[in-house]
């Protein structure tokens, strides 16, 4: 059987012309990826908060030193990730059940999750109270 002279003979990235949906997929695995490692994370502080004053207050010195603004935007970064993934979970469900497959209408629903989960996160944020 001779390959389609149209298609690529090799499944490399650079051969790819890149859409939202292939976009969305790679940055699905990387959200999982920040999820895991910022649920150890939380996990660490709910530790040093459950270890007693002395390991809370260890925590509370790197979260109000220098390292604040970091702290807060690696946190941002992780609601960010929280919401993606949850978001983007959902149309992997929908399409666990077939649906949404059209080329043109994944395309849009991907860049709309990416939009609505910046959205969700900054609305997040301000009722919380840290981006005001």
């Amino acid at each position: 059987m001779a390959p389609h002279p149209s298609r690529p003979l090799s499944p490399h990235v650079s051969i790819w012309r890149w859409h939202a949906t292939m976009a969305s997929s790679i940055a699905h695995r990387m959200s999982g990826v920040v999820n895991y490692i910022g649920a150890m994370l939380v996990t660490a502080w709910l530790v040093a908060l459950a270890s007693g004053p002395e390991a809370y207050a260890i925590v509370e010195t790197v979260m109000a030193g220098p390292l604040a603004t970091l702290v807060k935007l690696a946190l941002i970064g992780f609601t960010l990730s929280l919401v993606y993934h949850l978001l983007n979970g959902v149309r992997h469900l929908a399409w666990d059940l077939g649906l949404g497959f059209d080329p043109k209408g994944s395309n849009t629903r991907s860049i709309l999750i990416f939009i609505a989960a910046i959205a969700i996160t900054a609305g997040i944020w301000v009722l919380a109270g840290g981006l005001i």
